[in-house]
C-alpha cells in the first residue's frame, strides 16, 4: 500500500498557529503537505512566511478567477514563493487556464471544480441548470483540455472525474469522523479514494498529535 497523501489546511492568519500545526503533525506514516488559503496569504506576515518553509509540500489555495491578464500577473507574482501547487477556478475559462498553465513553470496548476460547500439547490440559485455531477464532469473535461496538473473535486465526484481526468485528484470536504462543519458534500477520510485528501479542522482543532494518530489509524 502506498502511503496516503494528506494536505493539512492551515486555516489561520497566525504564523505561530501555522508553525504549531506543522510541528505537531510530523509523521513518517503518511505524506503530508500544507495548504494555505486566502486568510493566511492576506495576513500581515503570511506571505513572508511561505518562502521560509523548506523541504515541505506547499499548496497555495487562492482559487484565482479573473481575466486572463490578471491571472497571468498573479501567477508570475507568486513564483518567488517556490510553491508546489496553486489553485485556479476552472470557471475562469479555457483561455485563462491554458495561459496560466503556460507560465506556471514548476508550479502545479490545480483546477477547482465545484465547491464542496455547494449543493444542487445552491447551483440553481446561482444560475446553473446542470446537476453537480454533470457540471463537475464538464469541468474535468476543460481541465484536461487545458492540460492542468491536478483537479479539485468533492469525494462524491472522484469516480466521475477519474474517467475523464488522468492526473492528480485533490479532495477537500474530508474529515476524520462524521462531523462535516460547513461542507455539504463531505465524507470520512477512510472512504475517499483520491490522490490527495485535504483535511483541516478535524486535524487542527484541539490535540493535533492525537488527531494525526486517529487519522493514520483510520487510513490503514
Amino acid at each position: 500500500m502506498n502511503k496516503p497523501k494528506i494536505f493539512i489546511a492551515c486555516d489561520t492568519r497566525s504564523v505561530a498557529k501555522a508553525k504549531k500545526i506543522i510541528s505537531l503533525s510530523k509523521t513518517n506514516k503518511i505524506i503530508i503537505g500544507y495548504k494555505f488559503g486566502l486568510e493566511f496569504m492576506n495576513s500581515k506576515k503570511g506571505r513572508q512566511f511561505i518562502p521560509k518553509l523548506k523541504n515541505k509540500i506547499i499548496f497555495i489555495d487562492l482559487k484565482l478567477n479573473d481575466t486572463v491578464h490578471t491571472m497571468l500577473s498573479a501567477v508570475k507574482a507568486l513564483k518567488d514563493l517556490k510553491i508546489n501547487y496553486l489553485t485556479v477556478h476552472i470557471s475562469s475559462g479555457l483561455a485563462a487556464l491554458k495561459a496560466v498553465k503556460k507560465v506556471s513553470g514548476s508550479i502545479k496548476i490545480v483546477g477547482v471544480s465545484t465547491l464542496t460547500s455547494l449543493n444542487n439547490k445552491d447551483l440553481k440559485l446561482i444560475g446553473y441548470n446542470r446537476s453537480i455531477k454533470n457540471l463537475v464532469a464538464h469541468q474535468a473535461k476543460l481541465a484536461k483540455r487545458a492540460a492542468l496538473d491536478a483537479l479539485v473535486c468533492s469525494p462524491f465526484e472522484v469516480s466521475i472525474v477519474r474517467k475523464i481526468f488522468k492526473k492528480e485528484i485533490i479532495t477537500p470536504g474530508v474529515q476524520i469522523g462524521k462531523k462535516n462543519y460547513d461542507q455539504k458534500r463531505s465524507m470520512e477520510a477512510k472512504k475517499v479514494n483520491s490522490d490527495w485528501l485535504v483535511i483541516g479542522r478535524s486535524v487542527t482543532r484541539k490535540n493535533i498529535k492525537k488527531n494525526i494518530q486517529k487519522l493514520i489509524k483510520s487510513l490503514y
